[in-house]
């Protein structure tokens, strides 16, 4: 029965999981501990975390499994570096010192490191490096229901890998096919997302959420996308595509582009971060979103063709864009698709440590049909009473206490009312959605509420989509989607009947027109095409959440809400009671819930640090 340890670290979203004889104890992003979003430091925090959560100390694990293999990433900057030369210099230069000092000495890092954590015998210690995208396709295949089915990883590159086909059957991983750097869709995305004006890494789903905005019936939107498959990226019928080196600067350079061979391109320039977004730049991020879903389905129908698999598992960060999912799902290529909920680098560490379990010790694997192993992907930390209770002194803070019937039946008059509630319970979420757990919630049947998360709560451009939380069996009363989606990673139509007639001129409209034009009945969760990202609530993973739900049915005959994640914007979502206080005291969020404790806005003591979050988190 073996104890195993993952670690994923050093390059962004570091996190930590723990398996005891392959059951997920506990697995946490690094970020959530350290308030620094997408850290890359060493999980310290999230390794103590897991192993208090085991009750296992290091020198009872039997392996502590990095997510990469750093060697082999060394190899591809070299090779890269030298295929481009002389190109590239100052980033080679810059590089390769952190290189020369830290990563070529990872095993030693990592032991260093561990004496962070806690006294232990290194004779004790064994200590593994799967491939990244083993671990990314280990993470989805051993967390799925499936005994057999394809496996899709795509990122933007790992050591040498881009994207990768593999077949999982049983305890067993079998790669088919993968995509090489610098040739990557994911970084075709970043890249994009560079150039209009977000963070790489970090913006990716801000582009996604933009891409609607775009008019698909432009001239300019059709020339787009016929100038990115002409000039950019040619794409093969199995999915795997070729990058034009000449227009992108990543491989090299200290930039994902050359900026001035993109703008004469596209006829436009770069946007500045915060800069104002103009039709044009809709347009492009509609015509990306596109040539991705191409590329996503082609990949999809390959893998189906190399395995013959009735079912489809996917990770890497591409794996998180939510309407090439919806598209997939749509496609009917697969009876089921599973999407590992922490699909980015903060899942590596779980799959590494599942492929050491499944793959090196041999473990035999008893998937459970009805349900993945993710438990809801509730994996985090969770606070008692005497914790909320120390943080009421510590903050003075009034709060009434009562049974949760009490309170979700209070907490949903208040989310009827058109109150926004900050909603915190049981085990934070692992993975970067908040699943009602460490959630801010609204009404998504009124018209100002995404005004008013985006603006006064979530302090973020007011383009941006919520999403609903739905009671699972009511989920097809609102939305035209096959089957289930427990992770909000799947996009599908809101119902045509709960749909509002748009004006004949509607795609001619600005932007904020038809981000404020009433489209449904649910309009704060129905964006501009009328999709919406939905989370399926199930009482079997979050009963608390659930009569939520169920409650603000009872009293409004609607089963949603609106979710965001529990966070301002450039800040990790919350973890603990102390983070939803000072989250909730410097927003205009009305209400708080933290167990069966109820906040009231009003009530609470002068807040005299309102706006020092800006200092304190960087704008993503």
């Amino acid at each position: 029965m073996p104890k195993i340890l993952g670690i994923s670290a050093f390059y962004h979203d570091s996190a930590a999981a723990i398996l005891d004889n392959g059951i997920i104890i506990a697995a946490a992003q690094e970020e959530r501990f350290t308030r620094k979003k997408h850290t890359p430091d060493f999980p310290v925090n999230s390794i103590k975390y897991c192993l208090e959560q085991s009750g296992f100390s290091i020198d009872e694990l039997d392996a502590i499994v990095f997510y990469d293999k750093p060697l082999l990433k060394f190899e591809r900057l070299l090779e890269t570096y030298y295929a481009f030369a002389p190109e590239g210099l100052l980033s080679f230069l810059t590089a390769i010192p952190v290189w020369a000092k830290e990563k070529l000495f990872l095993k030693k890092m990592i032991y260093d490191e561990l004496k962070n954590v806690g006294e232990y015998d290194k004779k004790k210690v064994k200590l593994l490096f799967p491939e990244h995208h083993l671990s990314h396709a280990a993470s989805a295949f051993f967390s799925s229901p499936f005994e057999d089915a394809a496996v899709l990883t795509i990122d933007g590159v790992g050591e040498w890998t881009t994207a990768s086909i593999a077949h999982g059957k049983g305890n067993d991983i079998k790669f088919l096919k993968e995509l090489k750097f610098p040739h990557s869709s994911g970084l075709l995305y970043s890249a994009f997302t560079y150039y209009l004006g977000f963070t790489v890494n970090s913006g990716e789903y801000k582009l996604m959420g933009l891409a609607p905005y775009g008019n698909p019936d432009a001239e300019q939107t059709r020339n787009f996308i016929k100038l990115i498959k002409e000039h950019l990226v040619d794409i093969k019928e199995d999915g795997s595509i070729h990058l034009n080196q000449e227009y992108f600067n990543y491989a090299t350079g200290l930039r994902m582009v050359h900026d001035k061979k993109f703008d004469a391109l596209f006829g436009m320039k770069k946007r500045n971060a915060e800069g104002e977004l103009e039709q044009y730049h809709c347009n492009l991020a509609y015509a990306i979103q596109e040539v991705t879903e191409e590329i996503v389905l082609k990949m999809a129908a390959e893998a189906k063709r190399l395995t013959g698999s009735k079912y489809l598992c996917m990770a890497g960060g591409v794996a998180l864009n939510c309407v090439a999912n919806g598209k997939l799902l749509g496609a009917k290529i697969f009876s089921d698709i599973f999407i590992q909920p922490a699909a980015g680098d903060a899942g590596g560490a779980l799959g590494a440590a599942q492929a050491a379990h499944y793959m090196y010790f041999g473990a035999e694997r008893k998937p459970n049909d009805n349900t993945d192993a993710m438990l809801g992907s509730y994996l985090g930390p969770e606070y008692s009473d005497k914790e909320i209770e120390l943080m009421i002194r510590k903050y003075k803070a009034p709060f009434r206490k009562m049974s949760f019937a009490e309170l979700a039946e209070k907490a949903a008059e208040l989310l009827a009312d058109g109150n926004v509630v900050g909603w915190f319970q049981g085990r934070m979420e692992f993975g970067p959605r908040a699943l009602g757990n460490r959630s801010i919630l609204g009404d998504a049947r009124n018209e100002e509420m995404q005004k008013k998360l985006n603006l006064k709560i979530k302090y973020r451009e007011g383009f941006r989509p919520f999403a609903p939380s739905v009671l699972a069996e009511d989920c097809k009363d609102y939305f035209e989607l096959e089957g289930i989606s427990p992770y909000m990673l799947m996009i599908a139509p809101v119902k045509k009947e709960r749909r509002k007639k748009l004006p004949s001129n509607y795609n001619d409209l600005t932007l904020w027109e038809r981000l404020y034009y009433l489209r449904s009945d649910i309009p704060s969760v129905t964006h501009l095409d009328f999709s919406a990202r939905i989370q399926t609530v199930h009482k079997e993973t979050n009963l608390r959440y659930w009569e939520l739900l169920n409650a603000f049915k009872q009293k409004t005959g609607y089963g949603l809400v609106v979710n965001t994640s529990f966070n301002v914007r450039g800040e990790p979502v919350v973890c603990t009671p102390e983070d939803a206080y000072r989250c909730f005291m410097r927003t205009e969020m009305d209400y708080l819930v933290i167990g069966d404790y109820i906040f009231t806005k009003a009530e609470q003591p002068q807040w005299n640090e309102k706006d020092k979050w800006k200092e304190e988190f960087k704008l993503d």
